[in-house]
């Protein structure tokens, strides 16, 4: 399709019952049926990087499954996101399992070719390796970008048995590749035991700030949002999202959980308060069904994707029509 056709949503479900039918993530159409996408859902089938319990390899296509019930209305942005531009599942990103460097560079690759389309990257993961090779491609597209990590954990430790490409050390790597606007980094979410205070000295000292989770509960999803709002600015923004932010109430599916954390209420409205920000790429990781109950987790998740999906194509229509 061109630009300016009228996109492609997804199936109509008073013909195609939700539970029948292939399951792209929010039944929308595959990208070669559209040729084109302004956003393009992406899966990674990878958690080579895990240190804990594995199976995030299996996320994607579960957080697809769940979002069989996402609806074409989003009432809390006042936008019908699929019908201000075009959304399409783009598949996966097959990455060797057996060699994290490997698949680091392919992810990269195959991440550099989908935004040299012009399409934004909503990425299913997948654990949180992947988030480096990600940032690598969006900053080569915007330059460093800022960045918004909702995640328990910092996940700015240096290596994992001298490892230097892990899941809980892809944004050292990226502070010291370059690829993040130091001015404009925040964690969110974040909880629990560290292996140290230098933990959170090391993390300071790359230029992040923090707004753990027991911050959120005291001060509100509203306030917390105004603050980030206005730590970004009108930078390029890049949001990471391992649903472990989320309480284990409200995401047990997940590889490393810890007690203390966000409702996915309190995530959601986060995520609305940040339309007005720049956001040209996202990614949510971390969903391992293995551990699911009654899919909460990819529940959870496929909303988080479609929040952040809302606010791409408000921001293409909007660019649009100027």
């Amino acid at each position: 399709m061109s630009a300016n056709e009228t996109p492609r949503g997804p199936v109509d479900s008073s013909r195609v019952p939700r539970y029948a039918g292939p399951a792209t993530f929010a039944r929308l159409p595959r990208l070669d049926e559209v040729g084109r996408a302004d956003v393009a859902v992406v899966g990674v089938p990878f958690d080579s990087g895990v240190s804990y319990r594995p199976g995030a390899r299996f996320g994607g296509n579960a957080i697809r499954e769940a979002s069989r019930l996402l609806r074409p209305y989003n009432p809390a942005q006042d936008a019908s996101p699929f019908a201000l531009a075009q959304v399409a599942d783009a598949g996966d990103i097959a990455a060797n399992p057996f060699n994290i460097n490997e698949a680091v560079e392919t992810i990269e690759a195959a991440a550099d070719e989908l935004l040299g389309t012009g399409a934004r990257l909503m990425t299913l993961g997948g654990d949180h390796t992947i988030a480096l090779p990600l940032l690598r491609a969006a900053a080569k597209k915007h330059g460093p970008v800022a960045l918004l990590h909702f995640d328990a954990h910092l996940d700015t430790w240096d290596t994992y048995f001298g490892a230097a490409y892990t899941h809980g050390t892809p944004f050292r790597r990226a502070v010291e590749e370059g690829v993040l606007d130091t001015e404009a980094l925040s964690h969110v979410g974040t909880r629990g035991p560290l292996y140290g205070k230098q933990d959170l000295t090391d993390d300071a000292k790359m230029g992040f700030g923090i707004v753990t989770s027991a911050d959120v509960y005291r001060r509100g999803a509203d306030e917390v949002a105004d603050q980030l709002r206005q730590r970004i600015g009108d930078r390029p923004l890049y949001i990471s999202i391992d649903i472990d932010c989320l309480d284990p109430a409200h995401a047990p599916g997940t590889g490393t959980p810890e007690a203390g954390g966000m409702t996915s209420r309190e995530l959601l409205e986060i995520l609305r308060g940040l339309a007005s920000c720049n956001l040209v790429s996202a990614d949510v990781v971390e969903v391992a069904p293995a551990y699911d109950h009654a899919e909460i987790t990819s529940v959870a998740a496929s909303h988080t994707a479609y929040e952040l999906t809302t606010i791409m194509t408000r921001q293409i229509a909007e660019a649009r029509s100027q």
